[in-house]
């Protein structure tokens, strides 16, 4: 027994020593949680043992549930723990007893708990009417019904901490826990086996029986489907994702085709294993977001087609006048014919597309699509067939004759019943009684044409969130509407009558129909209904930002925006801190009533403190205990600045508290509030100088930071004159009398008639130069003595009006008895010094100095920006509405969960000491761009016993890496931020757990060592000590950070530096712990995959290993982040989990708000509770480069703001990655904090969002706290982020998720989810087809000649102004306003505008259109092709230059292609357009065309170091020349992409290979439009002499062909002699020169081709030739391996080196011309670093 007490005491724990319970850990002294332990023993004593296992004492309900059901040891103590530690949570928050009186458990905790667990469990069982196996006997609080509960919510946390990647599979688990936990009902019962006639046992018994018997067989199903799915790389609609297997337990066929328990050879089994696709089958197509958001491109249609119909009749200038006409009414009537088209139409997508759906075992879903289409093609032809008869009686009767109203009548019937039909099928939808109620009745029919899915049921919200948002878009939608009929359909009519009358057209090329002009029409009107689709999102962002800025200021964000609002604001800032963070009782708070806080509209208010109606300050005095524990954590704020080298140790002074004042009747304010006040008052009491007391006091206290500056400075100055002055001798006497002559006169009120004020200066003058004296290093007694005589000397002498003697002066005690004394200096020898080592008293004399002297204005200190920003924001959240924060024991326990694969964890001395080509180090580059930080980190390094600079690199080389680290975006910086959370807990805790009375007797701070993670309260008294051991203990049962480092094991092998540095961290952070997966072999090449949590034992001073629990197998089967995040969540605790990326940052003002934070989990938004908190992020790379700054006003202005609408009133925010906090215990039972799957879940984060809503969660969104974030601050790292994002939103927009809620919620919140997910993406590329579509209709009206006869006939020569002009004016609203309105809410009005004025001038539009042009490529050949994949940015700095080679080699197919395609575009329009002439025409119709060519070719050079000059321009070419010839003429694939042009444009197609018949079959159609230069061009050669014949056109390709041929035949002899008979080559070009050459003078011989042609003929042949390119690598499968595949690759290389050389023009002009690197610097990188550069 004494060996097994040994074992247990020694064993590793995670964070309480449970085992263990004669431990001194500080957790430990909780009795709640001691009695949780031995509640969990003694429920055992009962219960039957389970057989084969020994049992021990020790053993509870755990270890009980282990043997019986095969867990993993490990796995039992993990979920031990977790359990313990969040029913001992539960139990301090629920309880109202005093500490003492503690019952062994809270059944009311537990019942809440095991519902909240179980929750989902019972909705499954619901959901499929099945009973629930939780059987619960007796009354709440028995014992046997907490045994029961126990069991239940244990075996639920045990089965979900082993299922490895099945908790991905939600109902899964419910489905395992259904089935194990009827095992344990019969264990629990008593049951006999029928088959052994022995008590039940459960199958999986045995060790690691779970494991084996239950989740390998199902995880081997699911790795088995990747292995199909090829990672990903095969079409999703081949192979089953994470969220196919889940939702295959949706229906009753788990129950009826999978047994239990599991048999993997059993037929039932492998029907599980070969079963189809569930629920949604996801097919690449542009028709999926038709599909998923079908009623908004019916509303938009149906708008369009009646728009068009009523604006056709231009008489009527009203679309009201119009509809007075009652044939305009009918044909607006046919808007039903083609809903009721359209409707058909989707249910023959959902047809298409789901048919992969349909099997043997699920035939009904095939018949109720066969139902479907049939229902929907007799209502499109009966809607149409009767319309139709409408107008053919109309027609026949010439007049609206009876019988014409009478089948109209009949018709308007039919369509009411349609429209019936449909409303009543969306009202069923949203009533879930009426859902169960077909499940309860079990209908088969019902089965048959219902589709029913076991998310989307609880999607709706109450009747105010319902208002609010469709107030929003019936705004936005009457807005769109109004301006998209009066300035986009209406101009339009005009022209397009004007084409239809066009007569006698002199066509230009051969027209293959002659339909008056109705191709021209076409292509004139759609770009106005690719602008009229996509205008929407304008519309929307307008609304957006307008809205914002109102929620924003109605919200009290931005009201204190610098220092002069926070000394305006100070005191009641104070009182908010104590309500706030719960410093004093909620009794004690002086002005709860009229807290400014309770009315959500006193912003006004705020805006002029003069009208705020608070307590005078004098209040706060009386409370000098709010304002000690308030200076105490302002102080604990402040530190941490210094810690963090953002302010100096002098700046530290001016903003901290005073721990010890010479003032007691006064707040002694941080000094930053009372600069120069003093002064002031000086000035205005000299000013009047012969006013009573009473009114120079009241002028001194119209200011109230005035007043305290006066009394502070009286009181100092006195206390400083006694205490320098010895005791008991006749100086001291003299001083104290004068002192008291002082007082006596102010308490009379003869102050001003006593003495003469404007003596004061004086005695001002002479205060300050004694207390320079007394500051100096080295203080001379004689001096000080001499400076105190003249400071007495004036007092006596000059300062009291009436003049007395020294008679009199000795009478009233202001003069020594002695008159020999009076002869000499009066303080010789009463001057007592004291110890120059005083840090008190020196302190205090600088602090007076600075009152007495400062005339400098503070109003930028402290001068760092960043911590102005940090006080700013942290001052103005505690007016907005955060909740007041629990007492330290009631707070909710929470933990912080962050991913990490490979990146940066600390800076090594190569990496800072390493130079770029221009000799840029990174810890230069650092140096430059926080300049004041690394003065700061000196002055640190010196006060630390740094002597010579040189140290830095030596014994100080630590501190310099973690200093750079903290700069960057690494591991390290993120650690320390979460780190905060648990030095906040640990002062929450000291300012509670401490009695008031040592706070009033002067203990202010608890001290470093308390905060600090790395050393003990030694030292300190017993008292402390005690408090100490609390608030640790309240630290480590509250928060737990885990890092989740998959390759730390693998790292810790190859004894990689990265693990020695997260051991450092681990070693200085006694919350973190590290989690990895550890890959151990076995024999005959099999391994075995461990989940393993490490943590630094303290003791035995070593990292020491905490829980292994076994894995099934390979763990990374899905995305890697988000299956990261699944193996070390089950290590995690709390309620609440925060997910933190790793180049994430947070300080110890916004940990402190956590605790508030946590009780929105409490309140109720609109119907339920939230379950994701969003939080706000402040991008802390802004500063970095221009850049940085353009990602940061995104972040600002397009995401924070936009996140704050989606919340409220919108209520469509979903987790995008940001800073959120979760709801653990709703997500851990509902699938993790992510999804998974390969490929369609690449942007993981947004699918806890989109699965939150589908499963009736709630997210709100939080701008009170902020987390820092690191952005990419290089254009490639910039652009590889943004393909990644575009690439997830094509992948989004094909997901089951997207499609039900696009399907699911009602209409406006659908409208809302579009446009701020995949809608906005999308919208991009119609941004683009836009301008393609206008460009290209351009060209076809002057190659036809339709402009020539316009212009001829006088009609309107420009069609497409209308076009153009509406592009202007929502390119203005939607760039200008949204930027200025939301930075004016924080920075005011002027900054916005000036902070807009220079991202104009830095290029920002130059960069957002770059931008533009990567998220619609992306997004659209992911959506069509895929190829999506994780891109790594690698979040460095921006140091490099880049060469052409890789910009080319990024950007060529995005931009560089696209964009020479607009300029040939442009340039044939420039050429042939008779628009030319018309100078403003030209340029209204081209402008957009060359902002765009010229923003994506010079981007890549403008926004790349050094990207200008001249030498690197040559040297780039060079390379590009030798990577485009690397491994090319012949030969295979060799190298990577990075070295040959060859396996480059091979990658470049890899997305060609996977996609499908639609895939290429579009590509090809697209494709096909390089042809229509040479179709449009040969026309109007001189060799074409007018003619307009096909035959022209098709003789054109016969100079294509000899072309062809020509080539063909170099190419042969290149191969062929170019290496071995080189004579032979030689000849054989100049007998293809001399050809040609022929082939040129026969033609100007012969025809009437000039040379002049020759320009235009490059122009048209060109272009053929890279479409035959592009149409050839999509039949790359079938010519592959033939000849002309080689030739294909050939002429492939020459394209690019004629793309490249065409874009490396205008970047070499830019280069040889001076001026532009110099400016390209500036615009680049900001100004401190160009000072350092140039």
């Amino acid at each position: 027994m004494d060996q097994v007490e040994a074992e247990l005491e020694e064993e590793v724990y995670n964070i309480v020593p449970l085992r263990n319970r004669s431990s001194d850990h500080p957790c430990l002294r909780s009795p709640e949680l001691r009695n949780l332990v031995s509640t969990l023993r003694t429920a055992t004593v009962s219960l039957r043992k389970p057989p084969f296992a020994p049992w021990s004492n020790h053993y509870d309900l755990l270890d009980w549930l282990s043997l019986f059901f095969g867990f993993q040891e490990d796995n039992a103590r993990n979920q031990r723990e977790h359990l313990v530690l969040h029913l001992a949570n539960r139990h301090l928050r629920s309880r109202e007893t005093p500490r003492d009186d503690v019952t062994l458990l809270d059944p009311a905790a537990l019942l809440c708990f095991r519902k909240k667990l179980l929750r989902n469990y019972e909705d499954w069982c619901c959901f499929l009417g099945k009973k629930s196996e939780v059987w619960l006997i007796d009354g709440l609080g028995e014992s046997a019904t907490i045994r029961r509960e126990l069991l239940y919510v244990s075996l639920y946390l045990l089965i979900w901490g082993e299922c490895a990647n099945l908790r991905f599979l939600p109902e899964c688990i419910c489905y395992i826990f259904h089935h194990m936990a009827r095992e344990l009902n019969m264990v629990l019962e008593d049951y006999i086996d029928s088959n052994t006639g022995q008590p039940f046992l459960p199958e999986t018994l045995g060790e690691k029986g779970f494991l084996n018997g239950v989740v390998k067989p199902l995880y081997e199903v699911v790795r088995m489907e990747v292995q199909i799915g090829r990672n990903g790389s095969a079409p999703h609609s081949e192979w089953r994702n994470y969220d196919d297997i889940n939702e295959y337990f949706w229906s009753r066929r788990c129950f009826e085709e999978l047994k239990w328990p599991l048999d993997e050879s059993s037929r039932s089994f492998k029907k599980f294993k070969m079963a189809g696709k569930t629920g949604f089958v996801e097919r690449r197509s542009f028709w999926t977001l038709f599909r998923s958001f079908n009623r908004l491109w019916l509303m938009l249609v149906l708008f369009l087609q009646a728009a068009i119909i009523i604006a056709w009749e231009e008489e009527h200038k009203f679309p009201w006048q119009a509809l007075q006409n009652k044939e305009i009414q009918v044909r607006v009537l046919s808007a039903f014919v083609t809903w009721s088209g359209l409707h058909l139409l989707e249910s023959l997508l959902d047809s298409v597309m789901q048919w992969g759906l349909v099997s043997r075992q699920t035939w009904w879903i095939g018949m109720r699509m066969v139902v479907r289409n049939v229902i929907a093609a007799m209502w499109a032809a009966a809607l149409g067939w009767f319309y139709v008869r409408i107008w053919l009686q109309r027609n026949e009767d010439r007049e609206w004759s009876a019988e014409a109203d009478k089948r109209l009548d009949f018709f308007l019937d039919l369509a009411l019943v349609f429209v019936l039909l449909k409303l009543s099928a969306v009202a069923l939808s949203y009533v879930p009684s009426f859902d169960n109620f077909l499940v309860r009745m079990n209908w088969r029919m019902c089965e048959l044409l219902m589709s029913r899915t076991f998310v989307g049921r609880h999607l709706r919200e109450g009747m105010k969130e319902y208002a609010k948002y469709a107030m929003f878009w019936v705004s936005i939608l009457a807005t769109k509407f109004f301006f998209s009929y009066f300035l986009q359909i209406q101009p339009m009519i005009s022209p397009t009558k004007q084409l239809l009358q066009l007569r006698n057209v002199d066509y230009r090329l051969h027209q293959f129909f002659y339909d008056r002009n109705g191709l021209a029409i076409g292509l004139m009107w759609f770009p106005m209904v690719l602008i009229y689709m996509m205008d929407l999102q304008i519309w929307y962002s307008i609304w957006t930002f307008l809205v914002g800025v109102a929620v924003g200021l109605f919200s009290r964000l931005g009201a204190i925006q610098n220092n002069q609002h926070l000394r305006l604001w100070f005191d009641h800032f104070v009182r908010e801190v104590a309500k706030k963070f719960n410093l004093v009782g909620q009794e004690q708070l002086l002005y709860e009533s009229e807290s400014m806080t309770s009315n959500k509209f006193s912003y006004i208010k705020l805006v002029n403190p003069s009208n705020w109606v608070s307590p005078r300050l004098k209040k706060l005095e009386c409370n000098q205990l709010l304002v000690r524990k308030f200076a105490v954590m302002w102080n604990e704020i402040i530190r941490a600045f210094r810690e963090e080298d953002i302010i100096s140790d002098q700046v530290v002074e001016l903003l901290e508290l005073p721990k010890i004042s010479w003032t007691s009747r006064v707040i002694s304010w941080p000094y930053f509030l009372l600069s120069n006040e003093l002064l002031f008052a000086l000035n205005a009491v000299c000013r009047l100088a012969d006013a009573p007391d009473a009114r120079l006091w009241h002028k001194i206290c119209k200011n109230e930071y005035r007043r305290c500056a006066v009394i502070e400075a009286y009181d100092s100055v006195k206390h400083l004159l006694l205490e320098i002055l010895r005791d008991n001798i006749e100086e001291h006497s003299i001083v104290a009398a004068l002192f008291d002559e002082i007082d006596r006169s102010l308490q009379t009120g003869r102050f001003s008639t006593t003495f003469d004020m404007t003596v004061l200066p004086k005695i001002h003058a002479s205060l300050i130069h004694l207390v320079e004296l007394l500051n100096g290093s080295i203080v001379d007694p004689d001096q000080v003595a001499s400076s105190l005589q003249a400071l007495y000397n004036i007092v006596v002498l000059e300062f009291f009006k009436q003049r007395r003697t020294y008679q009199q002066l000795k009478e009233d005690g202001l003069a020594p008895q002695n008159s020999f004394h009076h002869s000499g200096l009066h303080f010789e020898i009463a001057i007592r010094l004291l110890n120059s080592r005083d840090g008190i008293f020196s302190r205090q004399i600088r602090r007076l100095r600075m009152i007495l002297t400062t005339r400098d204005s503070l109003q930028n200190i402290p001068a760092s920006e960043e911590a102005r920003r940090r006080i700013a924001f942290f001052c103005n959240s505690l007016f907005m509405d955060l909740p007041r924060a629990p007492p330290v024991e009631r707070i909710k326990a929470f933990s912080v969960l962050t991913p990490y694969y490979n990146e940066e964890v600390l800076y090594s001395k190569e990496e800072l000491q390493k130079e770029n080509e221009d000799g840029i180090s990174t810890l230069y580059y650092l140096q430059t761009i926080y300049s004041e930080d690394w003065q700061n980190f000196m002055e640190r390094m010196h006060q630390e016993g740094m002597v010579s600079p040189d140290e830095i690199w030596t014994t100080k080389l630590r501190d310099l890496r973690l200093w750079a680290s903290y700069r960057g975006q690494t591991l390290a910086r993120t650690v320390r931020g979460m780190m905060n959370y648990s030095k906040a807990l640990k002062l929450l805790a000291f300012l509670e757990y401490h009695p008031d009375i040592y706070f009033s007797q002067g203990l202010q701070e608890p001290g470093s060592t308390m905060l600090d993670d790395n050393k003990d309260c030694v030292g300190m008294s017993s008292l402390l000590s005690e408090g100490c051991a609390c608030e640790h203990g309240v630290a480590l049962m509250k928060y737990t950070y885990v890092v989740a480092c998959q390759e730390y094991g693998y790292q810790k092998a190859k004894s990689d530096p990265k693990a020695e540095e997260i051991s450092y961290l681990m070693e200085n952070n006694e919350a973190l712990r590290i989690t990895y997966v550890d890959e151990v072999s076995k024999s005959r090449g099999e391994k075995e995959y461990f989940s393993v949590l490490v943590k630094y034992d303290r003791q035995s001073q070593k990292e020491v290993e905490i829980y292994r629990i076994k894995l099934p197998g390979p763990f990374n089967l899905g995305e890697g982040k988000p299956e990261n995040q699944n193996q070390a969540i089950i290590f995690t605790r709390g309620e609440a989990i925060q997910t933190i990326d790793m180049n994430q940052d947070n300080y110890l003002e916004e940990a402190l708000k956590m605790p508030n934070l946590l009780e929105e989990f409490e309140r109720v938004y609109g119907t339920r509770n939230p379950t994701i908190l969003g939080l706000r992020e402040h991008i802390f790379t802004g500063s970095i480069s221009s850049l940085a700054w353009f990602m940061s006003a995104q972040e600002t202005s397009f995401v924070t703001s936009g996140q704050r609408v989606l919340a409220d009133p919108l209520k469509v925010r979903m987790h995008y990655g940001h800073p959120d906090v979760f709801d653990r215990i709703w997500f851990l039972t509902r699938g993790g904090l992510s999804k998974a799957s390969r490929r369609i879940n690449i942007s993981e984060d947004i699918f806890a969002g989109f699965n939150c809503t589908l499963r009736g969660g709630n997210v709100t969104h939080h701008e009170y706290i902020q987390i820092g974030k690191g952005r990419d601050v290089g254009l490639n790292q910039i652009s590889m982020f943004e393909a990644k994002i575009a690439s997830g939103s094509g992948e989004q927009a094909l997901s089951r998720d997207v499609y039900r809620l696009g399907s699911k919620l009602d209409f406006f919140r659908m409208l809302s989810l579009f446009h701020s997910t995949v809608g906005f993406y999308f919208n991009n590329i119609m941004v683009i087809w836009t301008i393609y579509a206008l460009l290209w209709g351009r060209l076809y009206m002057a190659l036809s000649g339709l402009e020539g006869t316009a212009l001829a006939d006088k009609a309107n020569k420009n069609f497409f102004g209308p076009v153009v002009n509406i592009q202007l004016i929502q390119l203005i609203l939607l760039t200008g306003l949204p930027a200025v309105l939301d930075g004016s809410i924080e920075q005011g009005i002027l900054s916005a505008l000036w902070d807009f004025l220079i991202l104009q001038l830095e290029l920002s539009p130059v960069f957002y259109t770059f931008s533009m042009g990567t998220r619609s490529h992306f997004f659209g050949r992911t959506l069509l092709h895929g190829g999506a994949k994780y891109q790594g940015t690698g979040r460095g700095f921006a140091l490099q230059h880049r060469s052409f080679t890789e910009n080319y080699r990024f950007y060529a197919r995005s931009h560089f292609v696209k964009a020479l395609e607009i300029a040939l575009v442009l340039t044939v329009y420039t050429i042939y357009s008779p628009l030319v002439n018309g100078t403003f025409l030209f340029i209204d119709t081209s402008i957009t065309g060359w902002l765009l060519v010229a923003s994506w070719i010079l981007s890549p050079f403008i926004f790349n170091p050094y990207g200008l000059d001249w030498l690197k321009t040559v040297n780039d070419f060079d390379e590009f020349m030798s990577w485009i010839r690397t491994h090319g003429w012949r030969g295979g694939l060799i190298g990577k992409s990075t070295q040959s042009w060859k396996t480059w444009w091979y990658e470049e197609q890899d997305h060609l290979r996977t996609t499908g018949f639609w895939g290429k079959f579009l590509e090809v159609i697209l494709n096909l439009r390089f042809f229509f230069f040479q179709y449009g061009i040969v026309y109007h050669l001189h060799i074409s002499s007018g003619s307009t014949s096909l035959l022209v056109y098709l003789l054109s390709w016969a100079y294509i062909a000899g072309a062809f041929g020509m080539f063909v035949v170099i190419l042969f002899a290149r191969e062929k002699f170019a290496t071995r008979d080189h004579s032979n080559y030689r000849l054989v070009l100049w007998v293809a020169t001399a050809l040609v050459a022929l082939a040129l003078c026969a033609l100007v011989q012969f025809t009437n081709f000039k040379l002049i042609d020759f320009f235009p003929s490059l122009l048209a042949f060109i272009p053929t030739g890279w479409g035959i390119i592009s149409i050839a690598q999509v039949f790359r499968s079938s010519i592959e391996r033939t000849r002309l595949w080689d030739i294909v690759v050939y002429l492939a290389r020459l394209y690019d080196l004629l793309f490249g050389a065409i874009v490396m023009v205008p970047v070499a002009v830019l280069a040889w011309l001076p001026g532009f690197q110099s400016m390209q610097t500036r615009i680049l990188y900001n100004e401190a670093f160009v000072r350092g550069v140039l």
